[in-house]
């Protein structure tokens, strides 16, 4: 079988993203039924804090059979100066798979250029896939289907904007992203990008947000970001302006009073924490997919 990773969600079909969303449903249903990873272990190597990601995985390989091996990246000769080529080179020889959660896309891309298991991005700077899956498999539980329903994302045109416009695009769903000046997303084929966050939610089936400051962003960035992204926080006016029975969307963590309100947050029409938990299943059937491959 070609050795596929997943790196930015593009790796996979719109027929194959959607055979790997059902699969998380069933694996959402009965959680313990697959035993995929069974005596196979999978690296998670964290760069950068975690929590969600690092939960839902190192559960989710678990639950399929196998041992996650956590791995933090200022423990591994990395910090040390040895090369991602030698590092994809060793892990490939004791784990069936190897995750990442870092900073430049390039580290990832190397690592998979010299890793002969599969590589999946658990977030970088510019792409975030497998919160786009999860986030997919909570709009296909809420409405029966993706093909042609509309997300709006609001804030930042940030790697979570971007990765839900690239996997999103592939099973029908149209992302409006809606950012102002300075923080709007490079075009992204089928995305609509617009600095009016009204614009992006009519007729919107979800609205999405996440955080306006990021870990690394210096004092004085982090208020200059603040300003100019208020326009854009999910508030309940925001929400209403949507199609009727639209959701709210937030990959976290949160900051009420920032980019979402408490009322929106913790309220009826939110799917967060359905959303937090489909991480979980979607990667299931992601490693799934890549490690046994795609269902005979």
């Amino acid at each position: 079988m070609r050795l596929t990773h997943y790196l930015t969600g593009a790796e996979l079909t719109g027929t194959e993203t959607a055979a790997l969303l059902r699969r998380a449903r069933e694996l959402k249903a009965a959680p313990l039924h697959s035993r995929a990873l069974a005596g196979a272990s999978v690296a998670l190597i964290f760069e950068r804090p975690s929590t969600r990601t690092r939960v839902s995985f190192e559960v989710g390989v678990s639950e399929l059979g196998g041992h996650p091996v956590i791995l933090r990246g200022e423990e591994m000769q990395l910090s040390r100066g040895e090369s991602l080529r030698d590092t994809a080179l060793v892990l490939s020889r004791h784990v069936a798979a190897i995750g990442i959660r870092t900073g430049p896309d390039e580290t990832v891309e190397e690592l998979a250029a010299h890793a002969s298991v599969p590589v999946i991005n658990l977030l970088t700077r510019d792409h975030h896939p497998c919160q786009a899956l999860a986030d997919l498999l909570t709009l296909d539980e809420e409405f029966g289907h993706l093909d042609g329903l509309k997300l709006a994302y609001v804030g930042d045109g940030n790697n979570v904007a971007r990765s839900l416009a690239i996997v999103g695009a592939r099973v029908g769903v149209t992302v409006a992203v809606a950012a102002p000046p300075g923080h709007q997303l490079d075009p992204v084929a089928g995305a609509i990008l617009t600095d009016d966050p009204y614009e992006a939610v009519a007729g919107a089936n979800a609205v999405y947000t996440d955080v306006w400051v990021s870990m690394n962003d210096a004092p004085e960035t982090a208020a200059a970001r603040r300003e100019a992204l208020a326009p854009y926080r999910l508030d309940g006016r925001l929400l209403a302006a949507a199609a009727p029975g639209a959701i709210a969307l937030h990959c976290l963590p949160a900051h009420p009073g920032e980019e979402i309100t408490e009322e929106v947050l913790y309220g009826e029409r939110q799917r967060i924490w359905n959303q937090a938990e489909n991480r979980r299943h979607a990667q299931k059937a992601l490693l799934e997919r890549l490690i046994s491959g795609p269902p005979a």
